[in-house]
């Protein structure tokens, strides 16, 4: 007994390392996008059409993905995407286009989305039930600590070396982690189909509930992701500080996110058995947040990055709702890992509405006008929520 807890302990290290790497080889792009603005020359809008590119291959990559770890070995699919993201952070540097970084970071974008869904499909498989929540919930972890390396090592690099040097070293984060996925997860092979009950299958995500929740994880990828990306800006831009000071006061987001991620499972595992009706009183909460922000849009830079920090956490929670707890409801229909993906992608679209949009919104109206856009999508979330719950409860719950 103690043996196989062990075994899990390290199996959930593992997983969160793996994903820690793979946002600090995804994220690193947007989060000195800043700096490139000055270094090279190149507008906003050119050169956030790489994340914006990005944000759309990884979503439409989870579908695909999400179907083969259904099918394959979710280990081998996870090397491969390591193995090319590898490639395409040594290959960033050397690129004297806009377009060939839009290029090149869309194929990062694809194989990234490698990763996420078998990861969910190893955690299914390790971790039944309620070892599955808390597993997912630490493994999440990953992503915020992914970003707070970036945010925190990224000033550095720079003042050191340059911005390129900081594709390099994900790069070789990277390549570390290749070597410790393969030889310390076991490799369960082909994942063995599961007994499907009706309604599975594409009707599964064609229930109006379920677009439902899908539509609201888009308006929650929007919000996390486009805050996550533009608050450097915004700050550097409304308060005249430097790029590496406002790059540097992004690790406030993703430590405010590790915090969110444990009150959200907290909240769900001990007050509420629908997750929707969770992620109705979180995105709540992130309204709330969003109103104070614009209100002190252009007051002090402290009390920006806090409440946007707020925001972006609350987004995280929601995400654990909606992308993290949802798929193993889908487990009776055999599709765990599609789900996952198919719930994961929807937070790209959103993602890549807004990375772009908010370029184009901030310099045409302003942060003030962005901002106030920013509450509206956080009261719509809270709203589709709420609304989806009862009957998202009586279609899974019951």
């Amino acid at each position: 007994m103690q043996s196989a807890s062990k075994t899990s302990a390290r199996l959930i290290w593992i997983f969160s390392l793996c994903y820690m790497v793979s946002y600090m080889t995804r994220i690193n792009y947007g989060a000195i996008i800043a700096e490139m603005e000055g270094a090279t020359g190149f507008s906003r809008s050119l050169l956030s059409m790489a994340v914006t590119g990005s944000f759309i291959t990884y979503g439409a990559g989870q579908i695909i993905t999400g179907i083969f770890g259904d099918r394959l070995s979710p280990k081998k699919l996870v090397t491969f995407g390591l193995c090319v993201t590898v490639g395409m952070n040594l290959i960033l540097p050397l690129c004297q286009s806009p377009y060939l970084m839009l290029a090149v970071w869309c194929v990062n974008g694809f194989a990234q989305s490698f990763i996420w869904p078998p990861l969910v499909r190893l955690m299914t498989e390790y971790f039944p039930g309620e070892a599955y929540k808390k597993a997912t919930v630490r493994v999440s972890w990953g992503s915020s600590a992914g970003t707070i390396a970036i945010y925190l090592l990224a000033p550095a690099i720079i003042s050191l070396w340059g911005w390129r040097w900081v594709f390099v070293l994900s790069a070789a984060a990277g390549a570390g982690m290749i070597l410790v996925w393969n030889l310390a997860v076991p490799d369960p092979g082909r994942p063995q189909p599961a007994a499907r009950t009706s309604g599975g299958g594409v009707s599964a995500f064609l229930s109006p509930v379920v677009l439902l929740a899908m539509l609201a994880i888009v308006l929650q990828g929007m919000l996390r992701d486009g805050v996550t990306t533009w608050m450097p800006s915004y700050i550097a831009e409304t308060f005249r500080l430097s790029s590496e000071i406002s790059i540097l006061s992004g690790v406030i987001l993703p430590v405010f996110s590790i915090l969110s991620l444990q009150a959200a499972s907290a909240l769900y595992r001990r007050r509420f058995r629908n997750p929707l009706s969770c992620a109705g009183l979180i995105f709540g909460i992130g309204a709330l947040s969003a109103l104070a922000l614009w209100l002190l849009s252009d007051a002090n830079a402290a009390f920006s990055v806090l409440f946007s920090a707020l925001l972006t956490g609350c987004m995280h929670g929601v995400n654990l709702m909606l992308v993290c707890m949802l798929p193993p409801y889908f487990a009776r229909f055999g599709n765990v890992s599609t789900a996952s993906g198919v719930l994961n992608s929807c937070t790209y679209v959103g993602s890549a509405i807004s990375t772009y949009g908010i370029a184009l919104l901030s310099d045409a109206r302003g942060w003030g006008f962005t901002i106030a856009l920013w509450l509206l999508i956080a009261a719509l979330g809270t709203a589709i929520c709420l609304l989806a719950a009862k009957p998202w409860q009586k279609k899974f719950e019951e």
